[in-house]
């Protein structure tokens, strides 16, 4: 059997039980860590399965047949994840994304949606509401999951050619059905949809125009994603990535660019719009946008905290510890105790990965291993 690369949880806050103060203090909606960075969005993983074995995330030498995935009474029911959610937005969080493994894997839930949709962060309005998925369900679930409240939704996809796509997904899915996720998620009113290609030199780099000519002008914003050094199981080498820098410049030889301002505080993706005949951007033509935490980190303004699908918490994607919220929530602790237990986490923060990525020495040579994406989400 497989080993899991799971790390443990930090042994000093194992038992977060005994880490609530005596005297819960209210959240305030206002929370900041060691950097000044806010709490502004949750990622919940809802799964750790996922039907795709890509091998930047799920190589199938290491997530075989005999995988040891987490049982089903080790996950969070949806109860307790919109219960969460709920004192994570008391905390000042206004966008929460449903992550997995693959998350339309978890049955039924559209139900967590609709739960999800009926909460408000502190300034009473409803969360922003999204889900990044394979796409491989999403025709068949895209009405249900509008319906239920979703606002949005990402879908991964790395390459429109066929071979590629099969080759890179590992388990010879056809590309086409994808791409009918995405026409019934906007069949189905689900606006501002997203496109994620993850871009691996030497894999599928000769995709970049096909993908970028495809869905300009659709309303459908592409973004490419550096190849990243996440978990341990990827076999990933810097000689892999291509840097966003030479990505637009290949872009603009073919499609004008002009670069656009980020839309939002903590936005991890670098936007740029296709332009007119004039070089203005030209909104009809749409954006795409460059993912670049290799080479251009954005360590400063990540504002993004990770649940997993068993309840741990996870303060960034190359963290090698989380902290053990499901024990406070099955041993009968208070609303006002859990979130009094989360505020102390975030405040301690200091994560910067990326930006000190050159200068740390080797996970392996530290005795360390980073927790898989699959298992917190991208």
């Amino acid at each position: 059997m497989s080993e899991r690369v799971i790390p443990l949880v930090d042994q000093r806050l194992a038992a977060l039980a005994a880490q609530v103060p005596a005297h819960a203090a209210a959240p305030t909606g206002v929370l900041t860590d060691t950097l000044g960075r806010p709490l502004r969005d949750l990622r919940i993983s809802v799964t750790d399965r996922c039907n795709f074995r890509c091998n930047y995330c799920m190589p199938k030498e290491v997530f075989d047949k005999d995988y040891p995935y987490l049982p089903h009474g080790a996950l969070l029911s949806f109860e307790e994840i919109t219960r969460l959610a709920r004192l994570f937005l008391a905390h000042g969080v206004r966008k929460i994304r449903l992550t997995g493994g693959e998350p339309l894997l978890r049955k039924n839930l559209e139900e967590l949606v609709a739960q999800l949709a009926q909460l408000r962060t502190v300034d009473g309005v409803a969360p922003d509401l999204t889900l990044t998925t394979n796409g491989s369900l999403l025709a068949r679930k895209a009405r249900a999951l509008k319906d239920a409240g979703l606002s949005r939704v990402t879908v991964s996809l790395d390459g429109l050619d066929d071979a590629v796509f099969r080759r890179m997904n590992d388990v010879d899915f056809p590309v086409a059905d994808v791409l009918a996720g995405i026409d019934a998620a906007q069949a189905a009113g689900l606006t501002q949809i997203k496109v994620n290609m993850v871009v691996k030199r030497g894999t599928n780099e000769h995709e970049i125009l096909p993908m970028a000519r495809h869905f300009r002008g659709t309303g459908t914003t592409l973004r490419f994603i550096e190849y990243m050094d996440v978990g341990a199981t990827n076999g990933w080498r810097m000689d892999e990535v291509l840097p966003s820098a030479e990505l637009i410049e290949r872009l603009r030889a073919e499609l004008p660019l002009v670069q656009l301002d980020p839309s939002s505080p903590g936005e991890t993706a670098e936007r740029w719009g296709y332009t007119n005949a004039a070089g203005h951007h030209d909104p009809a033509l749409g954006e795409i946008g460059v993912i670049s935490s290799v080479t251009q980190a954005f360590c400063r303004d990540c504002n993004r905290a990770r649940l997993s699908t068993e309840g741990k918490l996870y303060l960034c994607l190359f963290a090698t510890q989380g902290y053990d919220l499901r024990t406070l929530l099955r041993g009968g602790a208070t609303d006002e105790a859990i979130a009094s237990a989360i505020a102390p986490i975030w405040q301690q923060r200091s994560d910067r990965y990326s930006e000190l990525r050159g200068s740390l020495p080797a996970d392996e040579s530290r005795g360390v291993r980073r927790v898989e994406m699959s298992y917190i989400g991208g």
